[in-house]
C-alpha cells in the first residue's frame, strides 16, 4: 500500500510539474518573446489605416473586382474562394477536364481584361490558384501585365503605377530563395491612396 500512495504521489506531482511548465510558464515565455521581438507576425501581420481600422494582413489573399484594381491569383478556398477558414486548393489534377476548361476561360478573360494579344503569353499565376487558395502575392510579370488597365481606369500613368509596384515587391529569401512577389494587399492600398486616382471601381480593399 505504501509503495501505491508513493507512486500515485510521484505520478500526480509529476503531471502537476508538467502542466504548469508546459501548459502555463512555456507558453507565456513565448508569446512574451514573441510580442517583444516580433509584434506585427505575433499579431497576423495586420494592415491597419491609421485610425486603427484593419484592412487585411500581408499573408492572407483578398478578392478585389474592378477594372482599378489588381487581381488576385484565382482562389478555390471556401465556396467563394478566399475563404480564410477554408484555406484549400481545388483538389483538381493536370488531367482534370474541368481544371483544363476553367484554365482557358480564365486566359481568354485575363486578356481581354487587360488589352493583351490572343498570342501573348499569360502568367501561370494569373489563372491557376495556389495550394491554400489564400497566396497574398503574385508574380512581377502578373502585375506589370494589369498595370496598363489599372492606370487608364484611375488616371495614371502607367510610370506610377510600376512606382508602387516596385513598392510592394518582395525580393526573394536572401536574395535567392524563390522568386519575387507583389502584394496585391498592399499594392491595392497604395493606390487607394493615390491623389486624383479614380474610386469608381466596385471592389474595395
Amino acid at each position: 500500500m505504501k509503495q501505491l500512495i508513493h507512486d500515485l504521489r510521484g505520478a500526480v506531482v509529476s503531471t502537476l510539474v508538467f502542466t504548469v511548465v508546459l501548459c502555463g510558464a512555456y507558453p507565456l515565455v513565448v508569446w512574451a518573446v514573441a510580442q517583444t521581438a516580433f509584434p506585427d507576425k505575433a499579431n497576423g501581420s495586420l494592415i491597419k489605416d491609421a485610425d486603427g481600422t484593419v484592412r487585411g494582413s500581408t499573408l492572407l489573399g483578398q478578392n478585389f473586382t474592378g477594372e482599378a484594381w489588381f487581381q488576385p491569383r484565382p482562389s478555390a478556398a471556401g465556396a467563394f474562394g478566399y475563404d480564410a477558414a477554408s484555406s484549400s486548393g481545388s483538389n483538381l489534377g493536370p488531367t482534370s477536364q474541368k481544371l483544363a476548361d476553367a484554365i482557358k476561360e480564365r486566359v481568354a478573360a485575363y486578356r481581354t481584361a487587360n488589352g493583351l494579344a490572343e498570342t501573348e503569353s499569360v502568367p501561370a499565376d494569373a489563372v491557376t490558384a495556389s495550394g491554400s487558395g489564400l497566396d497574398p502575392h503574385i508574380s512581377l510579370r502578373n502585375a506589370e501585365l494589369q498595370a496598363g488597365r489599372v492606370a487608364r481606369a484611375r488616371n495614371l500613368t502607367v510610370e506610377q503605377v510600376r512606382v508602387l509596384i516596385a513598392r510592394c515587391t518582395q525580393k526573394p529569401d536572401a536574395g535567392l530563395l524563390g522568386d519575387a512577389g507583389v502584394n496585391v494587399l498592399q499594392l491595392n492600398l497604395e493606390l487607394e491612396r493615390m491623389p486624383h486616382s479614380a474610386t469608381s471601381s466596385t471592389g474595395t480593399p
